[in-house]
């Protein structure tokens, strides 16, 4: 009955935070410190389980191994997570903008009587 464990949904949800810093260090090779860093600089903010410790979802890591990959090719920590950050917000304005075009197209094809 999968469908009755409470987990279920949340193994898939890219925003659920499943990975504790250790672990998701590992996962992107790097170091607890350098996740520590992005997080000052405000990249990304882990969530924290009851106990205080930070966790992060599976859309962080690849945020972070985004960073990772800058700061690797000899960027600047800062200079990588605002990229990063610029990046990700003309992801967020080009979808945005084709739902736009989209809508358009649909209110203009729905307002145009046709041939005849």
């Amino acid at each position: 009955m999968a469908a009755d464990n409470p987990l279920s949904g949340r193994l898939d949800d890219d925003d659920y935070p499943a990975y504790t810093m250790g672990r998701a260090a590992e996962m992107l090779g790097t170091t607890p410190g350098f996740l520590r860093a992005i997080g000052e600089a405000r990249l990304i903010t882990p969530l924290r389980s009851e106990g205080g410790h930070r966790r992060y979802s599976r859309y962080q890591l690849r945020i972070a191994a985004r960073a990772r990959e800058l700061v690797d090719r000899g960027t600047p920590i800062e200079a990588a997570c605002r990229i990063v950050i610029l990046e990700d917000q003309l992801e967020d304005a080009l979808r945005i903008n084709v739902e736009y075009r989209r809508a358009a197209k649909a209110a203009s094809d729905a307002s145009d009587p046709g041939p005849g």
